[in-house]
């Protein structure tokens, strides 16, 4: 018996039919499915592009805000300018601070070995902070420049020339021809010559800042190796009265 054209049609639109409703699942089946693949899509963003870090303390005043008890800016620190080049000089990073620099961290995980465990997992994807000495300061100079304090009028030299500091709005007070090498008492340091592949780190709120000068003594002289910073400094996403970028401001560009 021949099937008609009409019979034709009907079939494959109850074919169709079919193939729809068997492609379509209960949303509670695909939540799953959409969850491994926002947090995959997180932590890739974590390990690759960038973060974001709370100030805790008040090093880097006015620029950053932070301090003990207080809401502290939340910023957002991106990876990827130094996937092809090195931090420049102006640039505001986060680093983990050297073996010298972490005599006073304290873990911030948890002594319960199932709870460390979580946060150690919620952590990969960037929703628990990493437990490590995360710091962040701006850098002064890079890789074989001598930096230096002070000219007589109390500017740090980089190669022997003073710098242009806008964003340093509380230094110790400088009386001209007065040497006094102890830090954090006086503000004298150097000349250190920046080992290549390291750099020479500096708070924004000078009198309050535990940065290179607080570690000149150590088997680095107080520099910061390249592969310990985490990223470049960017905007302040936190809180809405404070949001807006993070500007790098060339201090040797004067």
């Amino acid at each position: 018996m021949a099937v008609s054209e009409s019979d034709d049609e009907g079939s494959d639109r109850a074919r169709g039919k079919w193939r729809a409703k068997k492609k379509q699942r209960p949303f509670w089946q695909e939540l799953p499915i959409l969850i491994v693949i926002a947090a995959v899509i997180a932590a890739l963003t974590v390990s690759f592009v960038g973060r974001p870090y709370v100030i805790p303390s008040e090093s880097m005043e006015p620029t950053l805000h932070g301090c003990s008890g207080c809401t502290g800016d939340r910023i957002y620190v991106q990876k990827l300018s130094y996937y092809w080049g090195d931090p420049v000089p102006g640039d505001v990073v986060v680093f983990v601070g050297p073996p010298s620099w972490n005599t006073r961290y304290q873990s911030i995980r948890s002594d319960n070995a199932v709870v460390r465990g979580v946060q150690n997992f919620f952590s990969f994807f960037g929703l628990v902070p990493p437990d490590e000495n995360d710091l962040v300061k701006r850098v002064i100079a890079t890789g074989g420049q001598t930096v230096q304090c002070c000219d007589d009028q109390g500017r740090i030299l980089v190669n022997g020339k003073p710098l242009d500091e806008p964003y340093v709005k509380s230094d110790f007070a400088w009386v001209s021809g007065q040497q006094n090498a102890t830090y954090p008492s006086g503000r004298v340091f150097g000349p250190v010559k920046v080992p290549d592949g390291n750099v020479w780190v500096m708070g924004d709120n000078r009198n309050h800042s535990a940065d290179s000068r607080a570690h000149v003594s150590d088997e680095l002289q107080g520099t910061v190796p390249l592969d310990n910073i985490r990223g470049k400094a960017v905007f302040k996403i936190w809180p809405p009265g404070r949001i807006g970028p993070v500007r790098a401001q060339d201090p040797q560009q004067n």
